[in-house]
């Protein structure tokens, strides 16, 4: 282990990265023999093959996974070192990779801009993805805070709640159930729905709620790869669908959608901020979470004027908590 050069660290991911010594030399700017020298040099420290040669290029074994994974930690530990010297200097507070899902796009970039308002010394990026993108990226090193309805049990976390995540049906406002008030849940399973990839969180929580309804998610309906083509489909008159009630603002507003009033809806989730629980906290991490705890509910789409059945609903429930001798159930 004493023998190991940062070069060769990096030499093994871009091997892993393109799959052939050539391809790899080329993106590092070495020739291929050099490649293979320090490729040779790391077998040879662990006497363990990093890689399987196949006719179809390098494949890791498990132990390149393992230096592969030790690489991007060491990246990103020296990625933060270089943040914190820089706090030192003074020539900035530092950088900050955000990852957040697909529903979350809606209202992110108002949420940075929020940050970056009081700290605009902290340079940002922005990646977003869907649940499994995501919760790669973590993995990977790839982003440092992660905006998500559900932490992954992927990998060890640390989460935190910022804020409620409301989840709604939708149908176009022709819809036969549009005015329709208390649709039970026997009578919506009926309906044609469009629903996201296996895995994404609203999936999932259609799934739970829809599990006690005899048959009905062995075919849950038409899968699409995105809200944005759910909505379009919805509006299109295709279907009805479940989704987070924070994408469909605009369309609700302009009266191009309508929620329908379902008994159990809506079912109130929460948005988490979620770092990998063996990150080191950078201090732009810390800000930033900060930040979310104190100010990032505030940047959710208002759900009282999406749903107001259900905020007045949820009112008259707390005037009765609050009624003399009653008690929370």
């Amino acid at each position: 282990m004493r023998n190991l050069t940062l070069k060769q660290f990096k030499t093994v991911q871009a091997i892993v990265s393109h799959g052939k010594i050539v391809s790899a030399a080329k993106a590092l700017g070495l020739s291929p023999p050099a490649v293979t020298i320090q490729l040779r040099q790391v077998e040879e420290e662990f006497h363990l093959a990093l890689f399987d040669r196949t006719s179809d290029g390098m494949r890791p074994t498990a132990a390149g996974l393992a230096f592969v994974q030790a690489a991007q930690a060491i990246e990103e530990r020296l990625r933060l070192l270089d943040d914190e010297m820089d706090a030192i200097k003074g020539v900035r507070a530092g950088s900050l990779r955000l990852g957040v899902v697909s529903t979350a796009k809606y209202f992110a970039p108002r949420l940075m801009a929020g940050f970056m308002k009081e700290h605009p010394d902290i340079d940002m990026r922005l990646a977003i993805g869907n649940r499994a993108e995501t919760i790669d990226s973590l993995k990977s090193h790839d982003i440092d805070i992660a905006l998500m309805g559900r932490p992954p049990k992927e990998v060890s976390v640390r989460a935190s709640v910022f804020g409620d995540h409301p989840l709604v049906i939708i149908a176009p406002p022709d819809h036969p159930l549009a005015s329709a008030r208390d649709i039970s849940k026997e009578r919506i399973a009926e309906e044609h729905f469009l629903v996201r990839e296996p895995g994404s969180g609203t999936r999932i929580s259609l799934e739970i709620f829809l599990s006690d309804v005899p048959g009905r998610i062995d075919d849950l309906g038409v899968e699409m790869g995105s809200n944005e083509t759910i909505k379009q489909a919805v509006m299109a008159g295709l279907g009805i669908a479940f989704i987070s009630a924070h994408t469909i603002a605009a369309e609700t507003e302009a009266g191009r959608l309508v929620i329908l009033d379902v008994v159990g809806m809506p079912i109130r989730r929460q948005w988490f901020s979620v770092m990998r629980s063996d990150h080191v906290i950078s201090p732009a991490m810390a800000t930033f979470n900060d930040f979310l705890m104190r100010k990032g509910a505030t940047y959710l789409p208002l759900f009282g004027k999406l749903y107001p059945h259900a905020e007045a609903d949820e009112a008259a429930r707390m005037h009765k908590l609050r009624a003399p001798g009653k008690r929370p159930e």
